[in-house]
């Protein structure tokens, strides 16, 4: 049952990930010895993607947690459920990534509260075991088991960060977005549209990321462009689109949008 479950994480077709450097061979060293990862990059530059590729790379199955504040242990290692038989234990991702050797992906990690978190400590260390105090089991990890955990270093905060504790259980990768040209060709090849389109994009793009921390939390994402790009094959305007996709998003101001459109319409 275990086994059919745990299947359907399967990545079936191989994810499209453009390496920028050598993060591929340092992942697969770091998976040959069942390290613990952390990727730390802005918002849609390409970690999740990456952690996809990987896991179809390895043939690893992969169990993907979205973190939220909101979230608490027993959503990540299980709880028991009424049925109409009674009672019954149900294990939660974590607990499942453990139990059949998949690679089990934390996203946004810091987003999780500090007592959530811990319960992770046991599988980060020599002992790769996870206690389920409820149940009175431990689960030993399946040999084949990793790790990997993601945060946008941007946001961090004294209130919101890793503890020290934490951050030194992993093994971490650096994430930006893409030079120029390399940028150009993963919108191209996502979204459909020309090279030359997707030049002009990402143009906008970094005009955009040099107004971070001046009026803008965050730049302009690759994931972004890949949604202006999609929109413009459909035949929307490529004005509209980058409004659309690329300015409304980020900033509310009317000040900063101006700016930005400005600069849309310098580019097209």
């Amino acid at each position: 049952m275990g086994e059919d479950l745990i299947e359907q994480y399967r990545i079936r077709s191989e994810p499209y990930y453009r390496a920028t450097g050598n993060e591929i061979a340092l992942y697969e060293a770091a998976y040959s010895v069942r390290m613990p990862l952390m990727l730390k990059g802005p918002t849609g530059c390409g970690k999740t993607r990456f952690v996809e590729h990987m896991a179809w790379r390895l043939g690893r199955p992969l169990v993907t947690v979205a973190c939220n504040e909101d979230m608490t242990a027993s959503d990540l290692i299980g709880r028991f459920l009424l049925d109409a038989e009674g009672t019954r234990w149900q294990d939660g991702p974590l607990t499942l990534a453990a139990r059949h050797g998949a690679i089990c992906y934390l996203d946004e990690i810091v987003e999780a509260r500090q007592d959530t978190v811990v319960v992770i400590h046991p599988l980060t260390d020599t002992r790769r075991a996870l206690p389920l105090e409820k149940k009175g089991e431990l689960v030993r990890a399946h040999p084949d088991f990793q790790l990997v955990i993601s945060y946008n270093p941007g946001y961090q905060s004294m209130m919101k960060d890793l503890k020290p504790s934490t951050k030194q259980r992993f093994g971490a990768l650096d994430f930006d977005y893409p030079e120029h040209g390399v940028e150009a060709e993963i919108v191209a090849h996502e979204s459909g549209v020309s090279l030359q389109l997707a030049d002009k994009l990402v143009s906008i793009a970094e005009r955009a990321r040099n107004l971070k921390g001046h009026g803008l939390d965050e730049g302009i994402s690759t994931r972004m462009l890949v949604y202006a790009g999609s929109l413009i094959v459909q035949g929307v305007d490529p004005l509209a689109a980058c409004q659309m996709a690329l300015v409304r998003p980020i900033s509310d101001d009317p000040d900063m949008r101006d700016a930005l459109d400005a600069a849309v319409a310098t580019v097209f």
